[in-house]
């Protein structure tokens, strides 16, 4: 089994069906989003970009989407806590997940993802 599957399965329930949502609903919401285990962590990417990842907060002990590129996302409930460029969203498993809010985040964060046009690359003349 790889380890990405053992993070999941070893996860207690409430934040186990959660994180497994979480996982479903991420991967469901774009065709261009792939799954890897990247720094011991759950990580989704959009054409090789690191996108968001899912975890539990240390403290409150709730599950949480990581976005990435969060500085440029605009919603009120994302937290940056002591994070410089990353934004989370807190999930808790023992009330309905909010499916609207986290698809109309992970809208605005794609699109941010699927319109960055890279700059042209530099060339030393000769």
């Amino acid at each position: 089994m790889k380890e990405i599957d053992l993070y999941f399965l070893n996860q207690e329930d409430p934040n186990k069906s959660c994180l497994l949502y979480l996982r479903e609903c991420i991967l469901d919401f774009n065709s261009e989003i792939t799954e890897a285990w990247k720094y011991k962590m759950p990580f989704y990417s959009v054409r090789g970009k690191m996108f968001c990842y899912l975890w539990v907060h240390k403290k409150c002990r709730m599950p949480y989407i990581g976005f990435v590129e969060g500085s440029a996302l605009s919603h009120p409930d994302l937290l940056i806590e002591k994070r410089a460029r990353m934004k989370i969203l807190l999930i808790d498993p023992s009330k309905d997940i909010p499916v609207k809010k986290i698809n109309a985040l992970l809208k605005e964060a794609i699109t941010l993802y699927l319109s960055f046009k890279p700059l042209p690359s530099f060339r030393q003349n000769s």
